[in-house]
């Protein structure tokens, strides 16, 4: 059992509550993290502000740096792996997934690093003879990124990658049901060569730890990845400072009748709405069904759920792993237990043990239906039938929240209809929702968040654009 404080200029300082993480398969401690009370938070900002202060890295810097620290993960994918299996309660193909897409979005952060660039500005006046205009990029400062348990690796690297990349010093904090992972990686970075102070760790739960990170003035930019509900609450009390905010979703995905391939649709939205047990903001959860193709895609649908493999508290060696935690897993089937008494009808699966829930199929659901209106983050998707399009954009769009969306259709009128009419970040024809390559440009509308990830925009978000005019 490994326990970890807090990292701050190059070492570890053990000191705070002593917190537990749990091995989500078993319920047992698999390892220990100190609380960073507001002293040892202060110290962690300041030290990151004094090292960016007095830090220069070249952009060549910056590049060999994260390379080497790709090297050095490449080596130890299956230990890293080992950790995500029990910390975050992973399958073990998930786990190295992840550990590859967090390699790759590394690689394209240290890319980015030499592609950092202003823009030459037109001075067309005539009084402006003799002058010149121009912007560079600069580092915001210092940048305090928060990160989420469902991705605990991959959507880490997706600020910390883009942060260094662009110059920034960055204070992390990782959820506190999976700090460890994140813990191995700032030693890694250390490892590389990165100058201390550059990157350091604060480890805590959000209400503490993270409630004095929003406090301290000498943060400039802070990102994050969760619930809409902590997203408001940081942009409440962050002020006019930068903040990048990656939220939740219920995820809708349109299934027309004229689909290429419905058996491929079907597949496609339950291994998508069930990987990472449904924990990922852009699962499938919504699937409206045109009612000629109806039944045969609950058929499908059915056929493929059932293909399915649960994992074991002692083979991760499946398709679907537990829930983050019994409590998360009793909200999932209070849900369903209510959604079934307000007349959805239980196509399969439903049934928990203790965090282990079976992948669920509900049918017959409504709009006003949690399972339907909120995020459920578990694996559940529901499926209703509609007969237009135009209606069954209404339905999608009828949410508070926007991030990503998919359509299935054969036709080019829909298609173009789709793009423009459906309210989301994201619009993926012919694939599900969940569809994301770590380099495209990635965020929401509505409570869905604000910004964008993925290296190349998120380094536009934590940068500056500085104007030069000279003047001969």
């Amino acid at each position: 059992m490994e326990r970890y404080g807090h990292f701050i200029n190059g070492e570890w300082i053990e000191a705070g509550e002593v917190v537990s993480v749990m091995n989500k398969y078993t319920g047992e401690t698999f390892g220990e993290i100190y609380e960073a009370d507001e002293e040892i938070v202060n110290k962690a900002v300041q030290n990151a502000y004094d090292s960016y202060e007095t830090s220069e890295l070249s952009a060549d810097d910056r590049f060999n740096i994260i390379i080497k620290a790709v090297t050095l993960i490449e080596k130890r994918k299956i230990e890293l792996a080992e950790v995500l299996i029990y910390e975050a309660g992973k399958t073990r193909k998930d786990a190295v997934t992840e550990i590859e897409r967090g390699i790759s979005t590394l690689r394209a952060s240290a890319e980015e690093a030499k592609r950092i660039t202003g823009q030459g500005v037109a001075l067309p006046n005539s009084t402006d003879l003799g002058k010149l205009a121009f912007t560079v990029r600069v580092p915001v400062g210092v940048v305090v990124a928060i990160t989420p348990f469902n991705f605990p690796f991959n959507l880490t690297v997706h600020k910390i990658g883009p942060a260094l990349a662009a110059g920034n010093a960055v204070v992390l904090k990782p959820a506190e049901m999976t700090p460890l992972i994140a813990c191995k990686l700032v030693e890694i970075f250390k490892e590389a060569g990165l100058p201390d102070g550059l990157f350091n760790l604060v480890n805590g739960r959000g209400t503490h730890t993270g409630d004095y990170l929003l406090k301290n003035d000498l943060v400039d930019m802070y990102t994050f990845t969760g619930s809409p509900k902590v997203g408001q609450l940081i942009k409440s009390k962050t002020g006019i400072r930068k903040v990048a905010l990656e939220l939740g979703n219920n995820s809708p995905n349109i299934v027309h009748k004229d689909v290429a391939d419905l058996k491929r649709a079907a597949e496609l939205c339950v291994t998508r709405g069930f990987s990472n047990a449904g924990q990922a903001c852009i699962s499938v959860q919504r699937i409206y069904v045109h009612e000629e193709v109806y039944e045969q895609f609950i058929s499908y649908a059915t056929d493929f759920t059932k293909s399915l493999v649960p994992c074991s508290e002692d083979n991760p060696d499946g398709d679907v792993g537990p829930v983050i935690s019994e409590r998360e897993a009793l909200r999932i089937e209070s849900w369903i237990d209510e959604a079934v008494q307000q007349g959805a009808k239980l196509v399969i699966g439903g049934q928990r043990k203790r965090t282990q829930f079976e992948p669920t199929i509900l049918a017959d659901v409504t709009q006003l239906m949690r399972v339907v209106c909120e995020e459920v983050f578990g694996p559940v998707i529901t499926i209703q039938t509609y007969s237009n399009i135009d209606e069954v954009l209404q339905k999608a769009n009828d949410s508070t929240m926007g991030l990503q969306v998919g359509i299935f259709t054969s036709n080019i009128q829909i298609i173009m209809k789709s793009i423009r009419k459906l309210k989301f970040g994201g619009v993926i024809v012919n694939n599900v929702s969940t569809y994301r390559e770590d380099a495209m440009p990635y965020g929401g509308v509505k409570n869905s968040g604000i910004g964008k990830e993925g290296p190349k925009y998120a380094v536009l978000e934590m940068t500056e654009e500085k104007l030069i005019v000279l003047d001969a």
